[in-house]
């Protein structure tokens, strides 16, 4: 049975907005993000969501528990520590340029050309966050036979996870998840589909 997962990037963030680098699990959402998070929230009535599922990240948190609540569903949201963001080890928390380049740079080589031995600094390399966000997502897709979940991770971890699941390949390179924009992932009990990408999101 076909279990629809509908993935979304969390709401804006105050690392986001501050330039801050890495997975920093205790950033918050900003006022403009709690916003988005209900938004987002309105936006999936009617899908039959029934249960929420989150990044253990404050900003994955905030948004599935502003999601649940205006579905109703305050007790269903579910905490997954496989779905935190990509790990940047001792660059961890910069805000420099040159971090940001070379995250940019690791990402497009493990989502454009398949090099997953990268990492920046000594953090995480493709493989780990592959292994640990495809792990999740099949967790939960086995969990809940011809339902549907709602899904908050991360842009980059997220990204590389469905990109190893469903073959996404480079042409989401360019497009970075904007926040809380809920997208169609399926999952049949063979492959896994995921047709539609959210364009890019304006500054």
């Amino acid at each position: 049975m076909t279990v629809r997962l509908l993935c979304l990037r969390h709401a804006e963030s105050e690392n986001g907005v501050g330039g801050v680098a890495g997975a920093l699990p205790m950033a918050e959402l900003t006022g403009r993000g709690r916003a988005q998070a209900e938004e987002s929230g309105l936006r999936l009535r009617g899908e039959g969501v029934g249960r929420v599922y989150a990044s253990t990240a404050v900003r994955a948190r905030q948004t599935a528990e502003i999601v649940a609540r205006t579905l109703g569903l305050d007790d269903r949201v579910v905490l997954l520590p496989g779905m935190v963001e990509v790990g940047l080890g001792k660059a961890e928390g910069a805000r420099s340029a040159a971090v940001r380049r070379r995250t940019a740079e690791v990402l497009r080589s493990w989502i454009v050309d398949g090099e997953l031995g990268e990492a920046v600094a000594d953090g995480e390399d493709g493989h780990a966050v592959t292994a640990r966000v495809s792990a999740a997502l099949t967790s939960i897709a086995r969990g809940h036979p011809g339902e549907t979940v709602a899904v908050v991770g991360h842009v980059a971890s997220l990204t590389t996870g469905l990109h190893a699941l469903c073959g996404l390949g480079g042409r989401v390179w360019g497009a970075p998840l904007p926040y809380a924009t809920p997208f169609t992932v399926e999952w049949d009990g063979r492959a896994w589909r995921c047709d539609g990408w959210p364009a890019e999101c304006p500054a």
